[in-house]
């Protein structure tokens, strides 16, 4: 592989104009044909299979009018006055027929005082606003014409917020917080390349990238059940993945010039080598990624695919686009300029860090392998008693008119209105007396723990299945509600027998249970996975099976630490408000999945360019002592930049004031310091000074079975080298 990169790296120098003119074209097109058709994101999160979505597709048959997209409008009476009165109902009233006339898709639109859903002391209620569409596919116009209209309510000192199934307040991309850390990205840049120009490469080169990646995922919404969350998470792991990759290739250009070669000499070898590890780290990450689907959850597939596909043309771009860029401006971004501000900073602070390090891993590796170790288990500790669920308007930010309306609304009737369970109950011919049945039923179902309130069965067009609502006393996320759910469904075995009624429960809230112990049962499978699949790709990479056995270990001691970490501040509620935090949550559902499947792939990016220099000096010297050393003093400066950078645009995301980006972007953020700093840093170090020679052991049989990967390029630089010593002879 190393050797077509080489020459793919020096075709793209000598041929830089069209490489860079393509790749804007391309760009330009897809802009084009991502503008005309826009987005259309799905947020349905189920999973085909499981007895909640059963229920749904029922109810879809048997009460067709429940399809179409809801609005509540959640009001607060002014002071002293009450939803009831004369005047305000009045102004209600005005305002629901002026949303009906102004959009031809709402079909009803009904009042409070007419729903009869006032709180005991009538100041707070909800109108309903009913459309004849799904509610992802209301569109922006009939948002706007309910936020139009609801100033009347404002105005009038009417307290409106919005709930219901339709979002109104979107994920955003690409915000202030977002841009901080790839101001920060670029300072790290700057600082390692002692050049400004130099920093604003890899940037770029990740933004191109990122831009065609996340086009094509806007364009793909239009053909595809793509969620907004989808978006955000390629949008963060393309431009990290996109920015270290381009600055590995960087880093290996100007150590090359250093050595003495042309600049299209220079890309070729840096495209060959770093090329080849990039290309290596990225298909692992991309495999990781895939690996999502394991779980067999359609939302979190297309979510792994959308990040897939901004790694992959992250790495299309690193050995295509950096080689023709460096083949145009190589002279420009060469070595280290001397006498500069940024060359004293690099002098005095960095150019011997690694080197002192490394030395002292080496003097005390017993001391820094246990400290490492017992730090990172620690921290693993509240993984322990993880939970997991699904975000609602309870986790948002307390600016969006969902957290005040869900806010309103807990005030008005308790937490458990927002975790309202769907029960279909489906009868059979051998049911004798349908009205008894369903009475017991209904009884049955009062009696349960935990139950506020259940509604009377309304019956669907066929007359076999009934619709009951049941409203419990905890929130969505309680643990008691999960209970509720539970119990319903074995209390439906006894019915079954007894009356021969079916209960199937559904509802957001069992639905999001359901994806959280679909989730929760997939995670060992795919870890399990994503681990076996990293040993046997290590021991190809590295020729060893200690080596590979020992990235494993620290993989999942960085994972713990980081879930540990994760359920201390998320779920647990610890330093909340440093964190931006709206309330402690349970741990979202599909975010271990993720995180193990992205911190997988980070950690053998880091593995890879740290151990592998580690290899060839061990390779060519047999000292392994001195190998530790020399990939500590070589590698572990850039590794070190990648790792800074990642932190710093994952915490971008971290500070977003979204509580799902922001969950995600802490648990990256600290993954990668766990991972990039503790893990590779310190205790992979350690641990091969104490393990020696013996690191690289691989039996003689299995060295002759298994095929070369050279990812360090061993082969074409000997003939580059064979090359340039007959040059100068000649």
């Amino acid at each position: 592989m190393a050797k077509y990169l080489y020459k793919l790296g020096k075709w793209a120098a000598n041929n830089n104009k069209k490489v860079i003119g393509s790749t804007l074209a391309i760009l330009i097109v897809i802009a084009i044909f991502a503008l005309n058709l826009g987005p259309n994101f799905s947020e349905e999160m189920t999973i085909p299979g499981t007895e909640s979505e059963k229920a749904l597709q029922l109810m879809k048959k048997e009460f067709p009018s429940n399809t179409g997209g809801q609005v509540q409008l959640v009001l607060k009476a002014p002071e002293n006055k009450t939803l009831d009165s004369e005047e305000v109902n009045k102004v209600i009233t005005d305002t629901l027929i002026a949303i009906k006339d102004k959009d031809k898709h709402v079909v009803s639109v009904v009042t409070p005082v007419e729903l009869g859903n006032l709180s005991k002391d009538k100041k707070i209620g909800y109108a309903v606003v009913a459309y004849d569409v799904a509610a992802d596919k209301v569109s922006e116009k009939s948002k706007d014409n309910i936020i139009e209209n609801i100033k009347e309510t404002r105005d009038a000192g009417i307290q409106t917020e919005l709930a219901g199934d339709i979002v109104f307040s979107e994920l955003e991309i690409g915000g202030i917080t977002e841009a901080i850390g790839v101001v920060v990205a670029y300072v790290i840049l700057a600082i390692t390349f002692v050049s400004f120009l130099a920093a604003g490469m890899p940037i770029l080169m990740a933004v191109i990238g990122l831009a065609i990646g996340l086009l094509l995922i806007v364009i793909g919404t239009n053909y595809l059940d793509i969620t907004s969350v989808s978006i955000t998470l390629a949008a963060m792991l393309g431009l990290a993945v996109g920015i270290d990759y381009a600055l590995f290739i960087m880093t290996r250009f100007r150590q090359q010039r250093k050595e003495g070669y042309s600049v299209s000499e220079s890309v070729a070898i840096a495209t060959g080598t770093a090329g080849s590890a990039v290309v290596f780290a990225g298909i692992t990450v991309i495999i990781a990624l895939l690996g999502l689907s394991v779980a067999q959850i359609p939302f979190l597939t297309m979510m792994g695919l959308s990040a897939a596909l901004c790694v992959l043309l992250a790495i299309l771009i690193a050995v295509i686009v950096v080689p023709a860029f460096l083949g145009m401006m190589g002279q420009k971004v060469g070595p280290d300029r001397k006498n500069t501000f940024l060359s004293k900073i690099k002098s005095d602070k960095k150019q011997t860090t690694s080197d002192r390090w490394g030395n002292f891993v080496a003097k005390h590796p017993w001391k820094v392998a246990i400290v490492g170790i017992v730090v990172l288990a620690i921290i693993a500790t509240p993984m322990l008693h993880m939970e997991l669920g699904l975000p609602d308007n309870g986790s948002k930010n307390e600016q969006t008119t969902e957290r005040k309306a869900y806010d309103l609304l807990t005030e008005a009737y308790g937490p458990g209105h927002h975790a309202t369970l769907l029960v279909v109950a489906k009868t059979s011919s051998k049911t004798t007396n349908l009205q008894l049945a369903l009475n017991d039923t209904i009884e049955e179902l009062s009696g349960l723990s935990n139950v506020k309130s259940v509604s009377p069965a309304i019956p669907g067009h066929s007359g076999e299945l009934y619709l009951i609502s049941i409203t419990p006393e905890t929130g969505a996320n309680d643990s008691a509600t999960k209970d509720l759910v539970n119990d319903i469904r074995k209390r439906s075995d006894f019915l079954e027998k007894s009356d021969h009624i079916t209960l199937i429960v559904t509802g957001s809230t069992a639905v999001n249970i359901d994806i959280s112990q679909k989730l929760s049962d997939a995670l060992p499978v795919f870890a399990l996975l994503i681990i076996g699949f990293s040993f046997v790709l290590l021991v190809l990479v590295f020729r060893s099976i200690l080596v590979p056995l020992k990235a494993v270990l620290g993989f999942i001691l960085s994972l713990g630490a980081t879930l540990g970490f994760t359920v201390f501040i998320v779920q647990d509620g610890n330093l909340i408000d440093l964190f931006g935090f709206p309330i402690a949550d349970p741990v979202l559902s599909f975010l271990p999945v993720i995180v193990i499947g992205i911190l997988f792939g980070l950690a053998m990016d880091y593995e890879v360019f740290l151990v592998s220099r580690m290899r060839e000096v061990f390779t060519h010297t047999g000292n392994a002592r001195e190998a530790v050393l020399a990939g500590m003093r070589d590698s572990g400066g850039v590794v070190t930049a990648a790792g800074l950078i990642m932190i710093s645009v994952f915490t971008g995301f971290m500070l977003a004031p979204d509580p799902m980006i922001k969950s995600m972007g802490l648990a990256l953020t600290f993954g990668v310091l766990f991972d990039a700093f503790v893990v590779r840093m310190a205790i992979v170090p350690a641990v091969m000074i104490i393990m020696g020679n013996s690191a690289w052991y691989l039996p003689k049989w299995l060295d002759k079975i298994l095929p070369n990967l050279d990812i360090e390029g061993e082969a074409f630089m000997k003939e580059v080298e064979k090359s340039k010593k007959k040059y100068f002879d000649d």
